[in-house]
């Protein structure tokens, strides 16, 4: 079958216009049908994920669903997935393979025959770290409720007789995992949807989306236009540049690369239920295989992938003819399936299919409604397996389309995590050279940066800082200064990432250092991809009320905490949703009576620009302008600071706490100086205009030498947050948590009784209902007990976590009691109670934990908080010169 399916070849032109299941022939002597002419929802692309998100609307209620395709039903690649089901994999990704599970299970038991099999998976480790790998992400994966159980080499020959094991170090079972037929499961969703009123056309391609009001308005196809509320963009392949077919474009950065698999001939393997054989993970090879029929299936995600079509300006429509073989590449993959099944040693060597598939910058699915076109809504990138993402996927989006939200947490995927760069054609094709490898690559925490299409975004203070030895790593596609190798000398190879580690992180004494720098001296950072976004009066703003605020107005509504502050102060806030869970975290600085100044998270620029533009008041009275690359910000942190700040500036630069002044530093002008650090520690940040950037860091380090002024990368400004107890965007922070939850009761203003011009915020009535029936996780601060930092494995989250100042291990984590409990809230009493033993498993190896739900920073000792608060008076450095002659 499989291979009847890859000889199957579309012709360049559709035959007929399907309409829920009847066929519309065209001939030369026809006139040509017409599609209808208007749907509430237009979905472009009839595979799994144009299918599962036509289903899941209509099984919402809502019929009036076109789905449309330039060729047939299942004609792309979708179709042409592996057929497994993994559950083995990170939280955000197993939720929504769990969602599509369910799906597929519901379909089976209708009475749909998709193939849908439990198999079971090996996946194997042939290194130590892999073994780590395995268990850390076992360890998280065991409170869901999932099997998951880690196994020796002997008990994985066992389970599967064709595997060589001798250089195996274990191997982690999962007996759920299972495998279906892709193109079966494409047809019977389609079948489904038509059959609960759902309108399919093939053979019909879409030419432009146009826009009214800045949201989707009609779809214009060869066929005829149909005007809609909801465009989905589910095109696969051609979903990039179906995006750039609208006004204004669509990011949708999505590429092809080649993806190869052999399916051998019959090995006369049994089929029945009891005998079916596990599906094989080999991530150090970058190989999987599995049973298909009698015969086996074998996949590769291979180190060095190859974009597909690099030769043509487009996806071409006939994919399948420009599809070119590459005998030695393929060679070489085959040999480590031989190597790993020796049974295919007596075989010939069958036929590599290339079945290309959609590939992310990141390797993460994209999902959501986009930033340029209200209800223009895009699902693709699946990163080469189609199938066992898209039941879960089509489920959220068309929560998010029906409802306003998904039901899970779907913030990794959202499509305005991008910037314009991110979908550019060539940074595409390189990226995707590593990012089909690294599916399988163990990816540590903070040491696994990307290769390609890098030195993108960069500071203007770049180069001087890789000069002095900085190791950079990228966010938002800004070169960022992770560390600096203090072993570094000019003239030296330049400093790179080593090889990772989940124990004590091989450069962690260069982060010390940076560390001793910021709390006994000065530490120097360069900040600059922060987003910085400036709220104005609008064009139309005389017209607002007589003399109301509507920029004031329009801030009350979007933030939880009170912005109706001083001119020159800063307030830290959340904007949430209407759950209460976050939408941003970030600063406000009242720069006049009616402009703010805002500072967000690096991956927000995108994200939080399009949340605040779509809640801007209809009457234009308040703009909105990104100023992210107008400006470098050096964070300047130390209790030294004031003293080296003092000496470059003629102005008073003892500034209340979250407070602001234009003050000029050096010889540059009007630098904006932030009484804040991000770290919880004394100091600045600088916003200083991009011209003036390398002048003002010159001085800052030459006149900074004499009071320890050092380089610091922001691996050690995120742990210098830790021992502060400050959640992180992205991290602690989620649309799914509120203020509440994450601790930061401070940043939320629910007395309205005394703030007259606070009224309501989005999110207002979530949070009141939660403060009146009690909490049901909270974020607390752990301090691992009883572990030796040099010799065990660190308990790594997204990030390495050490808290300097307490000199322990620390751990940021919500916690919650079980859905069995009848009383489930948490308190402050619950959370602190004396009798409560608390532990973390990390690697399959439990440590004792000592909770806190304030931040705890000990200092080393009495002599070092002495020799901080002693009065400083530097000695010029000619005079040091001088003396040494």
């Amino acid at each position: 079958m499989w291979n009847k399916l890859l000889k199957t070849v579309p012709g360049p032109r559709a035959t007929g216009i399907h309409a829920c299941g009847t066929v519309v022939r065209l001939g030369s002597s026809e006139a040509t049908p017409q599609v209808s002419r208007q749907a509430r929802v237009v979905v472009a692309g009839a595979g799994l994920l144009g299918n599962s998100v036509a289903y899941h609307l209509a099984d919402n209620g809502w019929s009036n669903v076109l789905v449309l395709d330039q060729s047939k039903v299942g004609s792309g690649t979708s179709h042409f997935g592996s057929g497994t089901i993994g559950l083995f994999k990170p939280t955000p990704e197993r939720n929504i393979v769990v969602e599509s599970l369910k799906l597929y299970q519901r379909l089976q038991d209708q009475g749909h025959d998709i193939g849908l099999r439990r198999c079971g998976s090996l996946n194997l480790a042939q290194t130590h770290d892999r073994v780590i790998a395995l268990q850390r992400r076992a360890a998280y994966i065991l409170p869901t409720g999932m099997a998951a159980e880690l196994i020796d080499s002997e008990t994985a020959r066992k389970l599967h007789p064709f595997l060589y094991t001798d250089d195996l170090q274990g191997a982690v079972y999962v007996p759920d995992d299972c495998i279906a037929d892709p193109a079966a499961v494409v047809q019977v969703l389609a079948s489904e949807a038509k059959r609960k009123g759902v309108k399919y056309f093939e053979g019909c391609q879409v030419k432009y989306i146009n826009t009214k009001n800045e949201r989707v308005y009609s779809v214009e196809t060869d066929v005829g236009t149909i005007t809609c509320e909801y465009f989905v963009n589910c095109s696969g392949m051609w979903a990039r540049e179906l995006g750039l077919k609208c006004k204004p474009p669509v990011r949708v950065p999505a590429y092809p690369a080649q993806h190869y698999y052999a399916l051998t001939p019959t090995l006369d393997l049994p089929t029945d239920d009891d005998n079916l054989l596990p599906c094989i993970r080999d991530y150090d090879s970058n190989l999987y295989a599995r049973q298909y029929d009698q015969s086996l299936l074998v996949g590769w995600f291979e180190k060095d992938a190859k974009p597909a079509f690099e030769e043509t300006k487009d996806i071409p429509k006939a994919w399948q003819e420009h599809l070119q073989d590459d005998p030695g590449h393929c060679a070489a993959l085959w040999e480590k399936a031989v190597d790993r099944l020796p049974v295919l040693r007596d075989l010939r060597m069958p036929t590599v299919r290339n079945s290309p598939d959609n590939f992310t910058p990141d390797g993460r699915f994209i999902f959501g409604e986009s930033a340029e076109v209200k209800n223009y809504f895009v699902a693709c990138g699946m990163n080469g397996n189609p199938l066992q993402g898209s039941g879960g996927v089509g489920k959220a989006l068309a929560e998010w389309i029906v409802s306003g939200t998904p039901t899970i947490d779907m913030l990794p995927f959202n499509v305005q995590r991008f910037l314009d760069l991110h979908n550019n054609r060539q940074y595409l094709q390189q990226r995707i050279r590593e990012v089909v490898g690294r599916q399988y690559a163990i990816l540590y925490p903070n040491q696994a940066e990307y290769k390609f299409a890098r030195k993108l975004r960069c500071s203007p203070l770049y180069s001087v800082l890789e000069a002095r030895g900085a190791v950079f790593g990228t966010k938002m596609g800004y070169e960022r200064a992770l560390y600096f190798d203090a072993d570094y000398r000019r003239g030296d190879p330049l400093p790179t990432l080593p090889e990772g580690s989940f124990y004590k992180p091989k450069f962690f004494q260069h982060m010390e250092k940076e560390y001793q720098a910021c709390a006994q001296h000065v530490g120097i950072i360069d900040i600059s991809s922060f987003s910085k976004i400036e709220i104005k009066p609008g064009i139309q703003s005389d017209a607002v009320g007589s003399g109301g605020n509507a920029v004031l107005s329009y801030l009350q509504y979007m933030c939880a905490n009170d912005v109706n502050i001083a001119v020159g102060h800063i307030v830290h806030t959340g904007m949430l949703n209407e759950r209460g869970g976050y939408e941003n975290d970030c600063m406000l600085i009242r720069q006049t009576e009616e402009s703010y100044f805002m500072i967000s998270p690096s991956s927000q620029q995108t994200r939080i620009y399009e949340w605040m533009s779509r809640n801007l008041p209809t009457d234009a009275s308040v703009q909105l302008n990104d100023v992210t690359s107008m400006y470098t910000v050096i964070n300047v942190v130390g209790s030294k600071s004031t003293l080296l700040m003092s000496e470059l500036s003629n102005s008073d630069v003892r500034l209340a706490p979250f407070s602001y002044r234009k003050l000029n530093i050096g010889y540059a002008s009007d630098v904006m100086i932030m009484s804040f650090t991000h770290t919880g520690m004394p100091g600045y940040c600088l916003y200083v205009p991009s011209e003036y950037a390398l002048h003002v860091y010159d001085r800052l380090i030459t006149r900074g030498r004499d009071y320890g002024a050092r380089d610091v990368g922001t691996l050690t400004q995120r742990l210098l947050r830790i021992d502060k107890f400050i959640p992180f965007w992205g991290d602690e922070l989620t649309s799914m948590t509120t203020p509440f939850e994450a601790g930061v009761f401070y940043s939320v203003r629910l007395d309205i009784s005394q703030l007259k011009k606070k009224e309501n915020f989005i999110g207002r009535q979530a949070l009141e209902r939660q403060k009146q029936d009690g909490l049901r996780k909270r974020l607390v601060l752990f301090h691992v007990e009883d572990i030796d930092i040099d010799k065990d494995v660190w308990p790594w989250g997204g990030e390495p976590l050490y808290g300097f100042a307490s000199e322990k291990l620390v751990c940021l984590g919500y916690i919650s009691r079980p859905d069995s409990n009848a009383v489930r809230t948490i308190t402050t009493e619950f959370i602190m109670d004396k009798d409560a033993v608390y532990h973390i498993d990390i690697a399959g190896k439990r440590f004792r934990l000592t909770q806190h739900i304030h931040p705890k920073a000990a200092m080393a000792s009495a002599n070092e908080r002495q020799d901080m608060s002693k009065s400083y008076r530097p000695t010029v450095v000619k005079e040091k010169k001088q003396q040494k002659s």
